[in-house]
């Protein structure tokens, strides 16, 4: 058997070399890592190819193309094989080696680089050909402002391909404004500056003024004419928006009243709303109607601003929505935004609720009840308030056939699989995951759920989940949702007065069930507990405590269990809110729940914070799901949200403000 489909099993001196081989390579130190990169070759180790790896990287830049040929051909197919591609590939387009350039990127299987995008681009239009057979059949320019506006900091590879194309007058101003527009819109300076660079110094250097110091650029005299100083006025406008809301207002509707072209006033409005609607301001939805009101399309809006557009909607009047702004906004939206489950519901609620009295009405909201048949589905958010808004008790996936031993047995000798194992075992769970997801590349359902088993059994919970995850017909419930340590996390849960299948939703969503996950921001352990909220809890709970315990299992689910107690008392039993705080801090859910009283699905809809949004709708659709499988068939989406969330009502008990 080939060593590379050894056991995954390695004894201490193996360790030891790869300790040694990880220590070289963060000092980047070639001498020692040729050395241990031939000696775990000689050993047959298991993570040679990674030794390897490392070792040719490190001298990439004085590379040549056979020594990468003589790399591909000792790992074929490998994580690593591609992982170096990508990285030769960057420095072929460093070099503008286009011919190297064109004869490695076809075997590229990753291809998620941005930037190796755009040197692809460039090759391909220096060499008069497409890189790759049946490449896409979108016009050559499409693909390449494509590119450009998806590159969102400051990068070198776009930002040569647009140099290239703009002094060959491929790309014009209308391109650059694009591209300008989007940067300024998500105040992402470093690109916008980048971007003047192609600009005559004269309109950069007005343009940079109006970023830098909007409120002084907008005391300047209105300019009616001038497509660089208009664009510089806008500009102005949206950056005054993302600071002063009400400011870019009375600039608006004032001395600028006049001066800008309808679609670059349709943008300053547009960008004012969605500053609005992420502070939760009642007149965010105004912003929208005056600009959807001028005559401009709103079809070059940002994804981004089209759902801000959709949220405002949904906290219009007061709470009550404003469904034919709604409703305007969906249909505005490109096809697979609209297609999205959260869009597809609310356009739904919109075309059903905006639809006129009576037989006049009936075919909208005929069509709005099919919509949401059509959404229903049992393991996701949006799929279960259709179903349950429709009166639909849809049953949950059957469990597939069992896994055949041929089935498994391909599983536990997948060479990528093997190695992705090791390395989380390591410690090493970056490297693993990646080796891990290029290894499920390709695989068809069975492979999917047999790769998936393995990690269960092997409990690296994360990939067994996110495996399973990616199977659409066979469906295993037991590894998209797995009861890791049910005796102890179910007395827990009982001892803190929760309902188990809610802090099973939560840390399914916190940490996979990953005993020593850490956080970029430092949370730890199953329930991601920061550790000044792990030491406040265990005072309040009086238990015993030092910092090295975090980690510990049963401490770990006695704080998380506690805290998450806090919190739901603190918002009056409201698991969206508690969910929300346990996420965000309780701060900012306070601040959230002011204002109109909302549909509860509007206000989790509405979260200013991306992670936050998304976070409580997993949450609460985890723990839907986990009701059911613990014996609660019944079990509701609709009961863990709750109808309306408004202001803390007066009668409250007073808020615990000390909560961390």
């Amino acid at each position: 058997m080939p060593f590379f489909l050894a056991s995954a099993q390695a004894q201490p001196a193996e360790d030891l070399l790869m300790n040694q081989a990880r220590e070289a390579w963060r000092k980047r130190d070639v001498a020692a890592l040729n050395r241990l990169a031939e000696q775990a070759q000689q050993q047959q180790h298991l993570l040679a190819p990674w030794v390897d790896y490392w070792r040719q990287f490190a001298r990439l830049p004085a590379a040549q193309v056979p020594e990468l040929e003589a790399f591909y051909q000792r790992w074929p197919g490998s994580y690593v094989e591609d992982r170096l591609r990508n990285d030769w590939l960057l420095e072929l387009g460093r070099r503008q080696d286009w011919p190297a350039f064109a004869a490695d990127y076809p075997r590229f299987r990753m291809d998620d680089d941005r930037d190796v995008h755009c040197h692809a681009l460039r090759a391909e239009r220096a060499l008069g050909r497409p890189l790759k057979e049946g490449a896409d059949a979108k016009p050559f320019k499409e693909r390449a402002l494509a590119a450009w506006l998806a590159q969102r900091e400051a990068d070198e590879a776009c930002h040569a391909l647009a140099k290239d194309l703009l002094e060959a007058k491929v790309f014009g101003a209308d391109e650059l404004r694009r591209k300008l527009n989007a940067s300024a819109e998500t105040g992402r300076g470093k690109a916008f500056t980048q971007t003047l660079e192609l600009l005559r110094k004269p309109e950069a250097k007005m343009l940079q003024g109006a970023y830098d110091d909007p409120a002084r650029h907008l005391r300047l005299k209105p300019v009616v004419s001038g497509r660089w100083q208009q664009e510089a006025a806008a500009v102005a406008l949206v950056r005054l928006a993302a600071s002063n809301p009400e400011g870019a207002r009375d600039h608006l509707e004032g001395r600028w009243a006049k001066a800008l072209a309808p679609a670059l006033a349709q943008w300053a409005w547009a960008q004012g709303g969605r500053q609005a609607a992420l502070r939760q301001q009642e007149d965010a939805a105004d912003w929208f109607r005056r600009a959807l009101a001028l005559k401009a399309s709103a079809s070059e809006w940002s994804e981004e601003t089209l759902a801000w557009a959709a949220r405002a909607a949904l906290r219009a009047k007061g709470g009550a929505g404003d469904w034919e702004l709604l409703r305007q906004v969906v249909q505005a939206m490109p096809e697979a935004q609209r297609q999205d489950p959260a869009w597809a519901y609310w356009h739904a609620q919109a075309r059903y609720r905006a639809a006129p009295e009576g037989e006049a009405g009936e075919p909208a909201r005929r069509e709005a009840r099919a919509t949401l048949v059509k959404l229903a589905a049992p393991l996701h958010f949006y799929g279960q308030l259709a179903a349950e808004e429709m009166g639909l008790r849809l049953a949950l996936p059957a469990a597939p056939a069992a896994l055949s031993p041929a089935e498994r047995q391909a599983a536990a000798q997948h060479p990528g699989l093997t190695r992705a194992l090791r390395l989380i075992e390591l410690g090493m769970r970056g490297e693993g995951v990646r080796e891990w997801n290029f290894s499920l590349r390709g695989m068809a359902e069975r492979e999917l759920l047999a790769a998936a088993q393995r990690a269960c059994e092997a409990q690296v919970w994360d990939r067994c989940i996110n495996t399973s995850e990616k199977t659409t017909q066979q469906i295993d419930l037991a590894q998209r949702y797995p009861m890791p340590f049910r005796e102890q996390l179910v007395e827990r849960a009982r001892a803190a007065g929760l309902h188990p299948a809610d802090p099973y939703g939560l840390i399914r969503q916190e940490s996979r069930f990953i005993q020593d996950a850490r956080s970029g921001v430092g949370a730890s352990g199953l329930m991601q507990l920061m550790p000044a909220t792990a030491k406040w809890t265990a005072r309040k709970l009086g238990l015993a405590y030092n910092p090295q315990r975090i980690n510990d299992m049963d401490m770990n689910l006695r704080l998380g269990m506690g805290y998450l107690r806090m919190v739901l008392d603190d918002f009056g039993g409201a698991l969206p809110l508690a969910a929300a705080a346990y996420n965000a801090g309780p701060g900012r859910p306070r601040r959230w729940r002011e204002g109109g009283e909302l549909d509860a699905a509007a206000w989790a809809e509405s979260i200013p914070f991306s992670e936050t949004r998304d976070y409580v709708k997993k949450v609460l659709a985890n723990a839907t799901v986990y009701a059911r499988l613990m014996g609660e068939p019944q079990a509701s989406l609709r009961e863990r949200l709750g109808q309306r969330i408004g202001p803390r009502p007066t009668t409250a008990p007073t808020s615990n403000q000390d909560l961390p």
